[in-house]
């Protein structure tokens, strides 16, 4: 699972956070935390959030069931990682994204609201790495290079606030999704000049 360029977010306090893009499984992807493409429901479903469950185990959904009812659209919650932590994943933060329904409908906004309440639980719990699919662009048909945007727009602002979070990967499962964010990425590259290939900033 090679990863691509590097954005870089110097903060306040001095420290580097890191915006990177990997593709592959996000279920083999070692991280402190993974955030799940959920439904409004959790109750599990197909893609990503099928294959975080079947790789978490039944635990996973008895945590959700015992603790929560529902998420609407824009919202995240936080579980354990059920048998994810033998792969050193601490949580799993199931963030619900919007359906698109052709983008004035107040997709944007929720969509932004679900990566921000993803990691803002992320920093709550002390993950340090966050693992984080492309929300909304399977079945609920957000398109790739508009999700891409909003994605990186929104977690490159979240990790300027100073704290454990320092690395957030997308781990983005088809080619295509993948070359979508990686373009978007390429133009936050291009216009803030940060050339971060290895880790350094040019």
């Amino acid at each position: 699972m090679a990863d691509r360029p590097a954005l870089q977010i110097v903060r306040s306090d001095g420290t580097v956070a890191r915006v990177t893009i990997a593709r592959g499984d996000i279920t083999r992807f070692s991280a402190d935390a993974l955030v799940n493409a959920a439904n409004s429901a959790l109750a599990g479903g197909g893609g990503v959030d099928g294959a975080i469950h079947d790789a978490a185990g039944p635990e996973l959904m008895a945590e959700l069931r015992a603790r929560y009812r529902g998420c609407p659209a824009g919202s995240a919650v936080v579980t354990g990682s059920g048998r994810l932590a033998e792969s050193g994943v601490r949580y799993v933060i199931h963030a619900v994204g919007p359906i698109w329904r052709g983008g004035s409908r107040g997709e944007a906004e929720q969509l932004s609201s679900a990566y921000r309440s993803a990691l803002q639980l992320a920093r709550e719990v002390g993950a340090r790495s966050v693992a984080i699919p492309a929300i909304s662009c399977g079945a609920y048909g957000y398109p790739l290079d508009a999700a891409a945007a909003v994605a990186l727009r929104v977690v490159a602002q979240e990790l300027e606030t100073p704290g454990p979070l320092d690395l957030t990967t997308f781990v983005l499962h088809s080619a295509e999704t993948a070359e979508a964010f990686s373009r978007v990425l390429s133009l936050r590259l291009d216009r803030v000049g940060d050339v971060a290939e290895g880790g350094e900033r040019s």
